[in-house]
């Protein structure tokens, strides 16, 4: 294929029909948008041909996994391959999950289509390396026949006046120790010992305590000395 039409079956398998296109009503997918899996079969097989002669695909791997609360989930690997002019092109891989057992509202719950559905899913998941669907995934890939969208007046920015505090609300400018004799001599002074300020930072050292959280620590002692908790 010439390096021209790169973008020939990507632009013809980007946009699904409106009726093959369902907005999810519930659950934690509420307001997406669920594509037919049929349409995608119906786009491999116009693009390229009937399965096994213009596309066909293998499953490499089927598998389940537990999860929470005796949940289990199912997992299917897959590669898809395309022929295009009259040759195979590479391995395209795609991974698709589904649950096996799942915790309802009236309890557990066990599917035996886990693996068909997880087919779906990884064959869905190869198909968005060509393009298929590639306007619901990202609806911001637009052609050049799109109008290009208005930008938005920018917004003057909000300038807040700063808050006067009145004298009794204004804090008052605290004095903090800045070197270990005037942390200690300010613990002698407001009657602390050695002994009890350890027990009140709960630790057995102040060595490798670090002038802010020695100031800290300072103004918690002084708050208590204040309230009378010695």
């Amino acid at each position: 294929m010439d390096k021209s039409d790169n973008l020939a079956i990507y632009n013809l398998v980007r946009q699904p029909p409106k009726e093959a296109l369902k907005e999810i009503q519930a659950g934690r997918m509420k307001g997406k948008t669920d594509i037919n899996p049929m349409w995608r079969l119906k786009a491999l097989t116009e693009n390229f041909g009937m399965c096994g002669v213009g596309w066909k695909y293998v499953i490499t791997k089927q598998w389940l996994e537990a999860g929470g609360k005796e949940e289990q989930a199912a997992f299917v690997n897959i590669d898809l391959f395309v022929k295009v002019e009259g040759e195979w092109s590479a391995a395209i891989p795609g991974t698709g999950g589904s649950s096996f057992v799942a915790a309802e509202r009236n309890g557990m719950y066990t599917s035996d289509e886990c693996f068909k559905m997880a087919l779906t899913d990884a064959i869905s998941v190869a198909c968005k390396a060509l393009g298929v669907a590639a306007d619901v995934y990202w609806n911001s890939d637009r052609s050049k026949y799109d109008k290009p969208p208005v930008p938005a007046e920018p917004q003057k920015p909000v300038t807040q006046k700063p808050v006067e505090q009145k004298p009794s609300e204004q804090k008052p400018t605290v004095s903090l120790p800045i070197s270990w004799p005037k942390f200690w001599a300010e613990m002698n002074r407001l009657g602390y010992s050695e002994e009890q300020v350890h027990a009140f930072a709960k630790t057995d050292s102040l060595k490798e305590w670090n002038k802010l959280m020695l100031d800290e620590l300072w103004l918690d002692i002084k708050a208590s000395k204040n309230k009378g908790d010695k």
